[in-house]
């Protein structure tokens, strides 16, 4: 489930350009992908696999650009807390 990590700070441009990135390293048949964050004093490198990356994506175009890419998916739950009587 995606978690927005493409949403805030960058642009439907980038984020299609890491799709693209993506898409290229799942037909070379590539399972990893390194994404270096160079904005921070500390340097980070976390590896995404190729699905998260492309589920991120679609998040953030739905999020950054609905008109194009549709509107952002919602999961809806219930529960209740308390005594049911049977």
């Amino acid at each position: 489930m995606a978690r927005g990590l493409f949403i805030t700070g960058f642009n439907v441009s980038e984020v299609l350009a890491i799709q693209r990135r993506a898409k290229e390293l799942l037909l070379e048949g590539k399972t990893i992908m390194n994404w270096n964050d160079a904005d921070t004093s500390v340097s980070k490198q976390f590896t995404m696999s190729v699905a998260e990356v492309l589920d991120e994506c679609g998040h953030a175009l739905r999020i950054l650009d609905p008109a194009t890419y549709g509107r952002p998916r919602i999961a809806v739950t219930s529960f209740i807390d308390g005594y049911l009587p049977k």
